[in-house]
């Protein structure tokens, strides 16, 4: 929807903070790219001109680094498409990052850290690097989409 819309992909949403930093993330956004109009297929290229939804407080900071924010979306899309920044006041809500449940070591993995954590004689250091082998070995299988056995 936002590239019909929009008139861009969705990478740069998602990449906003990565493109123009976490302080300015926390307080503008992407809002839609005009790109002007052409007449015919033999018109020059001309760049469009970015809406950024900005918080009051904030404006005139990205106002100071309108030259450096396009710089950074032209290179993250890998062309010249940005020719100009426009700002839009108005609130931006904070978005909290979403907050996944830790995976759970299974039955397996657990025996196979307890069997690697064996040889220590500390019976807490050796019950910390049990419950450390599981979380570690339950990340990786989650990570690789598998059943967790190595």
């Amino acid at each position: 929807m936002l590239r019909r819309k929009a008139g861009f992909s969705t990478a740069l949403v998602q990449s906003w903070e990565d493109v123009v930093g976490t302080r300015l993330a926390r307080s503008c956004r992407p809002d839609k790219i005009l790109w002007p109009r052409r007449n015919g297929q033999d018109d020059p290229f001309e760049p469009a001109t970015l809406i950024v939804a900005c918080e009051a407080s904030a404006a005139l900071h990205v106002q100071h680094e309108t030259g450096e924010i396009i710089n950074r979306i032209n290179a993250f899309l890998g062309y010249g498409a940005i020719g100009r920044l426009k700002i839009v006041q108005k609130p931006i809500p904070q978005l909290s990052p979403v907050r996944r449940a830790p995976p759970q070591p299974t039955a397996a993995q657990k025996a196979r850290a307890a069997e690697i954590a064996s040889t220590v004689d500390d019976e807490d250091l050796r019950k910390s690097l049990e419950r450390l082998g599981g979380s570690i070995a339950a990340k990786r299988s989650a990570k690789a989409g598998g059943n967790g056995q190595r």
